[in-house]
């Protein structure tokens, strides 16, 4: 698997906002990550968010932001747009639900579907939110141990449950 692109953000532009604008918090491309356990990505808007949070670090599929670009008509944008922190490439997301995985030596668990909201057709464009709620290619993921993730290879370890 690859981690293609790394995105953190200090603040929420869509959480929090709804039957409102969009905030104006920048989502800033960097070339890794603080991951801190239990915690979140240091830096991020969702650090230290609330207790045992499911969305510590989201993760979404490349192939699934390029076929979504495809279908739309929209290949000029970024993965980006769609606020997740880690873009991925070469990995069904689906298949780390429920399951302790490491990258890089940093270990989470895959705790569910990163469901797409509304806002999804802002960010990116109408029809957005509908086709990633059928192609489902967001992982929310608790952080198990520290370390960093950084942009390259990354072989994927499934800790298999007992």
């Amino acid at each position: 698997m690859i981690i293609e692109q790394i995105f953190t953000s200090p603040g929420h532009n869509y959480f929090g906002h709804y039957g409102g604008p969009p905030g104006e918090s920048p989502f800033l491309q960097v070339s890794e990550i603080e991951c801190i356990a239990g915690h979140g990505i240091r830096g991020d808007r969702f650090f230290d968010y609330k207790d045992d949070y499911k969305g510590q670090v989201t993760f979404f599929s490349r192939e699934v932001f390029d076929d979504l670009s495809f279908v739309l008509g929209l290949t000029t944008k970024s993965p980006g747009v769609l606020r997740r922190n880690v873009i991925v490439s070469g990995v069904d997301l689906n298949d780390l639900i429920g399951l302790e995985f490491e990258l890089q030596g940093v270990q989470f668990y895959g705790s569910q579907h990163c469901k797409p909201c509304d806002w999804m057709n802002v960010a990116f464009g109408p029809g957005a939110e509908r086709f990633l709620r059928d192609r489902k290619g967001g992982l929310r993921a608790k952080i198990l141990t520290d370390g960093r993730l950084r942009l390259g290879e990354a072989e994927l370890k499934i800790r298999q449950p007992a």
